[in-house]
């Protein structure tokens, strides 16, 4: 089906023929090749007018197929064309929903047009362009319709506020189906400048040195990406070609542009900060940059050719922010018939709630959207979130089903923001659901996420009353939403693991006993699998992975009593159960209550391998990073305070000690007191060195590539450096050094790395030959060797399921176990060893619990001096409700 009437194509190619257009991937293309390159593309797709459908990257080819399609007049879809399970399943919902009549994408065989039938189905509007989704790669059941006129003006617009020339170089950092992304394109090429080509994050150095290398005179980002600009140190780049950066996608903090203006002043540079809808094809409203540091807050005045007024009720100062250009959208497609409509839409009613300032400048206060309805009561989200903030509580707040919904990075937090929002709002407490998440999620534009979280806090719901589920009816997203509650990751996906999530050597005991109640018995490589993978494994009721002992359904086939028989024991990882005896070894032994030698060490070979499981998981480099300074803080906090008491009441350690700082003091080779927190100073150190060593970039992408060779070079190295301080076997204090023991830290290192069996055969080896000699002591040697080779053949260890919270706990409270057990123990060391043992364990637990309830309540008296300061200096509130 066509239309017969006429069509204008549309042109966005203004540059001369020989300046540069695009530079991808290192090439430049001139305005000459680019046109003649659209130009064989239009060829392709044909005369009669079609719906083309674009899988779009930030490459040549996606943005070479678009621009031929403006130019024949064929409707453009644009959607993610990246290869991520959410990104797959909107392309597919949007090819059933719409029908397009040509798909574009990059397949194994390079760019390719998919045809799906020689004409078109639709009867296409003669003024339609493009037709754009309002919600990213998430998807949305309805597509914004736009004109030909609405793209050419809004770049136009654009254009002319940002005074763009021939000579300004634009770097993509935005995904081109986005419309803020798709506007630097439509923009820069039209007034005939240059656009580079990337796809890489802001946090990745290779970007920068690509920027500097084609003097990129501008970059765009929404309010997470300067979030990460910040965290990554922007302010301390050089980028002399730098004349300014743009701010779109949501409301940045007014201090953050404040920070960027005066670095933007600084350095020479200004920023823009804008406003815009997909309904009004990309931009409305910008702040001119000299005002951006002292009116930030404001979206500033409307684009050139644009107007606003603000449609409020009974003389109110503030109401709906409505939108006058000629860049308003046509309307909105919700099936392809739609595609037909012409224009219906005049005016844009933004559904943001302004005002108009004394100044002359738009501010945005609120979004008619955010008011809702909870327990007959109109609230607005947004101002429970201020005033939760003011309380000293970052949060966000949704609905569903008539409950407030709140969400905290930390489960204390979002307990007692349900406490303040009841007593804020006047909404029984009953009917506000508090949730604890590692982050809180964005979408792929970078906006906040409250779908996310409104779905992640259905898993929770879910998981507080979970069902039993068989084998047979596992599916991937079971295994997915038990990773999201747990964890608290509300976009946890499908090709997530545990570790790349962030789970750790403590969350992994409860995850795995969940998982094993889940699917039956689990993988020695479960961390690292992805939720695909492990319902895959538990359906078809095998492990095709080689190196993997098959175990078949022990409970298949038996009688009632030889299943509750079963029921009553689990497989809790050996690396915990080894924690715990590692720790009981270590204590008892001490305590003279048994003479086992070697526990310490074990344990250092067992850090080792949960650092490599979970602080060195493949994630990006900056999340290694962060992982491996929260660890070492985790250590380090409670080790000073506790030692430093202990040394001011009993004058028994030196301050180098209670600074972990024993290792760098001169000493005559002899055990003293100063030594007994030898292991965690060799633990602190360890992941001190592996955090440096993971700064540099190239060690980073190196041990990426080569996790096993890596690893087992950086044992080779520890190992020479052991011989070279000590020989063959270590005496004395030299057996307690940080350079002498780190080699069995990256031992343990290398046990997790080894996922084959001729490499575990290897490792096993180098276990073997390595411990032998070390100590001169073959009893205390095999606790080490015996250790360690659990831990690389025996995945999990059979337990009394009754004996799991024991454990658990015992591995959770190491830390403080190890602390407080030199003071405890001693007055029962002649006359009664068990009971220093016992209290040993009963203290340190004790301890544990007692440090994570004073730093909740310390947590809790910092957001309470910050109200108080909030209170003295804020404007009296206005009432939540609406």
């Amino acid at each position: 089906m066509t239309s017969t009437a006429p069509v204008l194509g549309l042109s966005l190619l203004g540059g001369d023929p020989f300046d540069t257009a695009l530079i991808a991937d290192g090439r430049r293309i001139d305005y000459a090749e680019l046109r003649e390159r659209v130009g064989r593309r239009r060829a392709e797709l044909g005369d009669i007018r079609r719906l083309v459908m674009i899988a779009a990257r930030n490459a040549l080819e996606p943005i070479v197929t678009y621009l031929a399609a403006l130019e024949g007049g064929h409707p453009v879809l644009l959607v993610s064309g990246d290869d991520d399970e959410a990104a797959r399943s909107h392309r597919a919902s949007l090819v059933a929903r719409f029908d397009p009549d040509v798909v574009a994408r990059e397949d194994r065989s390079g760019w390719t047009l998919d045809e799906r039938r020689p004409g078109s189905r639709h009867d296409l509007h003669p003024d339609l362009a493009v037709l754009s989704s309002t919600s990213g790669s998430t998807g949305s059941p309805k597509l914004v319709r736009l004109s030909a006129e609405n793209v050419r003006s809004n770049a136009a617009a654009i254009a002319e506020y940002l005074q763009l020339t021939a000579a300004d170089r634009a770097v993509t950092t935005l995904p081109l189906q986005y419309c803020y992304g798709l506007s630097v394109v439509n923009s820069h090429l039209l007034a005939g400048a240059r656009v580079v080509l990337s796809e890489r994050s802001v946090t990745d150095e290779q970007f920068w040195r690509e920027a500097d290398a084609h003097g990129v005179t501008s970059f765009a980002g929404v309010p997470y990406t300067f979030e990460l600009l910040e965290a990554a140190g922007f302010a301390d780049r050089k980028l002399p070609s730098l004349r300014y950066v743009t701010q779109a996608g949501g409301r940045m903090p007014s201090g953050t542009v404040r920070r960027m203006a005066h670095l933007g002043r600084a350095k020479g540079w200004q920023l823009f900060v804008m406003y815009g809808q997909t309904e009004a094809t990309a931009r409305m409203a910008y702040l001119p940059p000299e005002l951006a540091a002292t009116h930030a807050g404001a979206i500033g005045r409307p684009i050139p050719g644009g107007a606003f007024r603000i449609d409020a009720v009974g003389g109110a100062e503030a109401g709906e922010l409505v939108y006058e250009g000629p860049n308003v959208m046509m309307g909105y497609a919700h099936t392809p018939e739609d595609f037909a409509r012409g224009h219906e839409v005049s005016e844009l009613r933004t559904g943001d709630v302004a005002r108009l300032r004394t100044d002359g400048l738009y501010e945005i206060v609120g979004r008619m959207s955010r008011f809702v309805k909870v327990f007959g009561l109109r609230l607005d989200l947004d101002r429970v979130e201020q005033l939760l903030a003011e309380e000293g509580l970052e949060v966000r707040a949704a609905s569903a089903d008539e409950r407030l919904l709140l969400f905290a990075t930390a489960e204390r937090d979002a307990a007692r923001a349900r406490e303040r929002a009841a007593a804020l709002t006047g909404v029984p407490a009953r009917v506000i659901g508090s949730y604890g998440v590692a982050e809180f999620p964005r979408t792929s534009n970078g906006k906040r996420d409250y779908a996310a979280l409104v779905r992640f806090a259905e898993l929770a719901d879910r998981a507080a009353a979970p069902s039993p589920a068989s084998r047979a009816a596992v599916t991937d997203e079971a295994v997915r939403d038990l990773y999201a509650a747990v964890l608290g990751e509300p976009t946890a996906g499908l090709d997530d693991s545990f570790a790349g999530l962030g789970g750790d050597s403590l969350s992994y005991v409860e995850v795995a006993l969940r998982l094993e109640e889940l699917l039956g018995a689990l993988p020695r490589d479960w961390p690292a699998r992805t939720p695909r993978e492990l319902a895959a494994s538990a359906r078809s009721g095998r492990d095709e992975r080689p190196g993997i002992p098959q175990r078949p359904d022990a409970a298949a086939g038996r009688p009632a009593a030889s299943r509750r028989r079963r029921l009553s024991w689990t497989r809790l990882e050996t690396p915990v159960v080894l924690r715990a005896a590692a720790l009981f070894l270590i204590v008892a032994t001490h305590a003279d209550l048994l003479a086992i030698k070697g526990g310490a060490h074990l344990l250092l070979a067992v850090a080792g391998y949960n650092l490599a499981r979970f602080q060195l998981a493949p994630v990006a480099g900056g999340t290694r990073l962060r992982r491996l300074g929260r660890s070492a803080l985790h250590i380090a906090v409670p080790a000073v305070i506790w030692i430093s008491a202990v040394a001011l009441l009993t004058g028994k350690y030196t301050p180098t000690t209670a600074a972990l700082l024993n290792n760098f003091v001169p000493s005559d080779g002899r055990w003293n007191e100063q030594w007994q927190f030898w292991f965690l100073e060799a633990l602190l150190w360890s992941l001190a060195g592996a955090a440096a060593l993971f700064a540099v970039r190239g060690i980073d992408r190196l041990e990426r590539r080569s996790p096993f060779g890596f690893a087992l070079a950086l044992l080779a190295a520890a190992l020479a450096a052991r011989f070279a301080i000590s020989g063959p076997t270590a005496e004395h204090v030299e057996r307690y050094a940080v350079p002498v023991v780190l080699w069995l830290v990256i031992l343990g290192w290398l046990v997790a790395r080894a996922d084959t069996t001729m490499r575990r055969v290897l490792v096993s080896a180098i276990t073997v030959v390595a411990t032998f000699g070390f100590f001169g002591e073959p009893g205390r040697e095999a606790v080490v060797v015996g250790g360690i080779l659990a831990l690389i053949w025996i995945p999990a260890i059979r337990l009394p399921r009754a004996a799991v919270p024991l454990v658990a706990t015992v591995a959770g409270a190491s830390l403080f176990v190890y602390l407080t057990h030199w003071v405890v123990y001693p007055p029962f060391e002649q006359s009664a060893p068990w009971l220093g043992t016992l209290l040993s364990f009963l203290v340190g637990i004790a301890a544990c619990r007692l440090y994570v309830g004073a730093s909740a309540r310390l947590a809790a008296a910092m957001a309470w001096a910050r109200r108080q300061v909030v209170r003295r200096t804020a404007p009296s509130r206005q009432p939540v409700r609406a």
